[in-house]
């Protein structure tokens, strides 16, 4: 592996263009909006200036690997601008949260060579041009059926020889079920309470809000053929708790900036997937209704 092409510069996109940089020629798909407006102001990522080779959108000439690191919000439009940088030996990775990016991914390019992912752990922050982190996560990474295969093993090696910290998944699709519910809390409650990490890791209403919102995609999970478990909450509540209190997630990041959230993603998932099982999902009604009503007023 030599070219990585990475399609997003929010705060997971920069974090592993920062890592990925360090063995590998790696530039950022942009258009000529974009393009422009990071000419004028440099990245910073914590406290240093960056210099990333900027890739036209809708450019052709295929990469090694392609990463997709945008909001679920703009993913269509994110492989449109992508399609000339993937060619027939092209590997795929999506950071995006949620249940449903590779599955789109292999709509449009194929079921081969996706590597299927979940970003967890990290704190990285972005504001503006300014990208600050103290923990680095992990890529949780592997095959839907299990086991191993040569684009796992190539995305691997690549990790380690940038020193990206990954884990193998025995079950990916679990691992990702059980993060989608750990973001249909942790996102959503502190987008509610205008907060940060520190609002759900203390004892209170927002944290008994999140758990409760959490524990509405178990039955689903189990539904859906991918069953996650309290044991796998408490996991991700221990997470949680290790996370700098002055965090804070995208959807957060993305209520300060007046964009459009992911609740589609996570609350309009869940919604979804309850009335096609039949069951009910008040507190994730709740806050789809809060936040769709907090996004109106921008």
């Amino acid at each position: 592996m030599k070219n990585i092409a990475i399609i997003g510069m929010g705060a997971l996109g920069l974090l592993y263009g920062d890592m990925l940089q360090t063995a590998y020629d790696v530039g950022f798909i942009v258009d000529a909006g974009r393009r422009a407006a990071y000419a004028c102001q440099p990245i910073t990522v914590n406290g240093m200036k960056k210099a990333f080779p900027l890739l036209d959108a809708g450019g052709k000439g295929p990469v090694d690997l392609v990463i997709f690191a945008v909001k679920g919000t703009v993913l269509d439009q994110a492989i449109e601008d992508a399609a000339g940088y993937v060619g027939p030996d092209t590997l795929l990775l999506s950071l995006l949260n949620g249940i449903t990016s590779e599955a789109i991914l292999a709509r449009r390019f194929g079921p081969g060579h996706i590597v299927y992912c979940t970003a967890q752990g990290m704190d990285a922050v972005r504001v503006d041009r300014t990208l600050n982190y103290t923990r680095r996560g992990t890529l949780c990474v592997g095959n839907p059926g299990g086991g191993t295969s040569p684009d796992l093993e190539a995305l691997c090696a690549a990790l380690d020889a940038a020193g990206v910290p990954y884990a193998v998944e025995p079950d990916i699709l679990r691992r990702q079920w059980s993060k989608f519910m750990l973001n249909v809390g942790v996102n959503q409650v502190v987008m509610v309470h205008e907060g940060n990490y520190g609002t759900i890791q203390r004892p209170g209403p927002a944290r008994d809000q999140m758990i409760a919102a959490m524990r509405e995609v178990i039955p689903l999970s189990r539904l859906e053929g991918v069953p996650v478990t309290e044991r796998d909450l408490q996991d991700y509540l221990d997470l949680l708790d290790t996370l700098s209190p002055e965090g804070m997630p995208s959807m957060r990041q993305d209520g300060l900036a007046h964009r459009k959230s992911e609740v589609e993603l996570f609350s309009g998932t869940v919604i979804r997937l309850a009335e096609k099982h039949g069951l009910d999902v008040p507190v994730n009604r709740a806050l789809y209704d809060t936040i769709r009503a907090m996004e109106a007023r921008y």
